[in-house]
């Protein structure tokens, strides 16, 4: 989960709140949170230890994502820092280590406001394969920056670029039609996240998209 989440948080050191992951624990589900003013991933597991909140910095937990991986257990819980009224812990037990972060004292955005809810163009493809087609047009891109048109309907997804140099096909199940410019970089990140098998879901070239 932290794998998931830690790409798309803020590496501008002018926006601290942005460059944290945001640990929300309600309801029965524990959501991991980043966002970086352009993107914004979720990531929710079952948790059933009551309710916390606690914003720790992307390069506090940068280590200890790939060290969990050894983890048989890990039992996640918030305490009060003690160092202040409103301060909060966050604490990552396993069988043999224990992780302690204090949080970051801010207000994080409405993340669920962000999460647009209607759509009218819907492609279900194979992330790998997708990955494939990015990489080969980001070949044939003049800088850095390699945006890349998608064009989505009758059974296909059409990555190309807008200089018409390169253009792939995948196969997709589809439903509506519309054609988006998204930058390649940010594509291939999200596609990475959530592995397998993806619902793109769209309602037109401008507004946000969801993975």
């Amino acid at each position: 989960a932290l794998n998931r989440v830690l790409p798309f948080t803020a590496k501008d050191e002018n926006r601290p709140v942005l460059g944290c992951v945001n640990f929300v624990a309600k309801e029965g589900k524990l959501n991991l949170v980043s966002a970086d003013g352009f993107r914004l991933a979720v990531v929710s597991l079952d948790y059933g230890d009551g309710d916390g909140q606690a914003l720790i910095n992307r390069e506090d937990l940068r280590g200890v994502a790939n060290a969990l991986r050894r983890a048989k257990r890990v039992r996640v819980s918030f305490e009060p820092s003690g160092e202040s009224l409103d301060g909060i812990n966050l604490i990552l037990d396993t069988e043999l280590i224990r992780y302690k972060w204090t949080g970051f004292n801010g207000n994080y955005p409405d993340w669920q406001k962000l999460i647009p809810t209607e759509f009218s163009t819907v492609a279900h493809f194979d992330t790998v394969e997708a990955i494939k087609a990015i990489a080969s047009l980001k070949v044939l891109a003049d800088s850095k920056a390699y945006p890349i048109d998608l064009t989505i309907g009758n059974g296909k997804l059409v990555m190309s670029n807008p200089d018409n140099k390169g253009l792939t096909e995948l196969n997709a199940d589809t439903e509506g039609e519309v054609k988006v410019r998204i930058d390649g970089g940010y594509l291939a990140q999200a596609l990475r996240a959530c592995g397998g098998m993806v619902d793109f879901k769209l309602t037109n070239a401008y507004s946000p998209t969801l993975f």
